[in-house]
């Protein structure tokens, strides 16, 4: 089964061409756990209003007419002006940092609460830099402050970094599809797809939610959690909205958060 580079990450057809495609990757088809009539044993539904989904936002091109892009979240930093997401959304392999990027968290309906975030800087691996590896599939992006204000004392803090979790760890993910105008969310468990990849089951992580988090831990106080994954990775995410792929998040994911808040 082949799948498909942008499956998660590509902007609307019509912005297309703003981005590059990666290179299809040939893959083997595995069977995936299925509910009685076919389809996913989960199923993702609309994020509710709080905390948690605060923190999660989209990624938009304002030079593309605010085309949506990708899912990313804040993620804590002695800066507070950080973001994970996938490094697909945001790095074009051999070309360079995807322009012009804006993050709007809290975004739901049309309207963002946590007001419209600069992209400032954008850290991925030389790895994923020049060869598009899907092993380094993740980044890490810098917003500009705004008047003073950082990114995470408007939106109450950024998620921790989690790394060398293993796997089956319980985690919810949440993400904007572009079909939803709202996020969807799902509470599931991890399982390994390779000893450095992570995956899990769950339907509706369709085109758009390439680099959305996979929090474990989360506070129902709060809604902070630890990040141990993002929708991206093998498969660039996954070819089927029923299954998604992340980076295990390890020394390799260390090391780079390590170099974006240097």
């Amino acid at each position: 089964m082949a799948g498909r580079g942008l499956r998660r990450g590509v902007v609307k057809p019509a912005i297309a061409t703003a981005l590059s495609v990666l290179a299809v990757l040939a893959t083997g088809c595995q069977s995936q756990p299925t509910g009685p009539r076919g389809g996913p044993l989960l199923t993702a539904t609309l994020a509710s209003e709080g905390p948690l989904a605060a923190r999660v936002g989209v990624l938009l091109l304002p030079d593309q007419g605010d085309a949506r892009s990708c899912t990313a979240s804040v993620v804590h930093s002695p800066g507070g002006d950080l973001l994970a997401t996938a490094a697909h959304c945001v790095y074009r392999t051999g070309i360079g940092p995807v322009a012009d990027l804006a993050f709007e968290p809290g975004f739901r309906d049309g309207n963002a609460p946590g007001g419209g975030w600069v992209v400032d800087r954008i850290t991925v691996d030389q790895r994923w830099r020049e060869d598009g590896d899907p092993e380094y599939d993740v980044a890490f992006v810098t917003v500009r402050d705004t008047g003073g204000r950082h990114l995470e004392d408007v939106v109450g803090g950024g998620n921790a970094l989690g790394v060398n979790r293993g796997f089956g760890l319980p985690v919810t993910v949440t993400g904007y599809p572009f079909d939803h105008d709202e996020p969807i969310t799902c509470s599931t468990r991890t399982t390994a797809q390779s000893s450095t990849q992570q995956r899990f089951d769950c339907g509706g992580f369709s085109d758009g939610t390439s680099g959305s988090p996979w929090l474990t831990g989360i506070d129902p106080a709060t809604g902070l959690g630890t990040l141990v994954g993002v929708i991206g990775g093998y498969q660039a995410g996954g070819d089927t909205p029923d299954t998604s792929y992340s980076v295990s998040f390890d020394d390799r994911v260390a090391a780079l958060y390590a170099q974006a808040t240097a």
